[in-house]
């Protein structure tokens, strides 16, 4: 899900780059377009900052703008790591809600941290090596996982 990152240039401006990561999602050009002022809001990035380079965003600032874009549009099949993890305590909750709406429209959803899925996930599935290991509660399968991996 957050692969929008490779896509973004730090020599762009705010605004390029969320028309950019959105292309790299597979929108449409009026689809980027009409996105923006939405992924700008959500992140919270000021006016005055959307036509700088994303060089001189504050790691917060680039860190929120990536995320916004990243989850500016639903998918069939989602993937989440630490990102999760991203901006201040009220990008957090404003994150923890958009990562609800977007795991619920998903089809499938893999949490690439045992943190991410003890706090998002009721039931969970490992997988290694294409096998599955075990199927259960997610802290019955984040609890064998960790115990395996000492």
């Amino acid at each position: 899900m957050l692969g929008v990152n490779a896509a973004l240039m730090d020599s762009l401006s705010g605004e390029r780059n969320v028309v950019l990561g959105c292309l790299a999602m597979g929108m449409a050009p009026e689809q980027a377009r009409a996105r923006c002022d939405d992924i700008v809001a959500f992140a919270d990035i000021p006016a005055v900052a959307l036509s700088r380079q994303m060089s001189t965003y504050s790691s917060g600032m680039a860190a929120r703008l990536r995320f916004a874009i990243a989850t500016a549009r639903t998918h069939d099949v989602l993937l989440i790591d630490e990102a999760l993890a991203t901006g201040d305590a009220a990008f957090r909750r404003r994150s923890d809600e958009r990562i609800r709406q977007l795991r619920e429209a998903a089809g499938t959803v893999f949490l690439a941290s045992p943190e991410a899925v003890r706090t998002t996930c009721q039931r969970a599935l490992w997988v290694d090596a294409g096998k599955l290991v075990l199927d259960g509660t997610a802290d019955d399968v984040v609890n064998a996982y960790e115990r395996a991996s000492r």
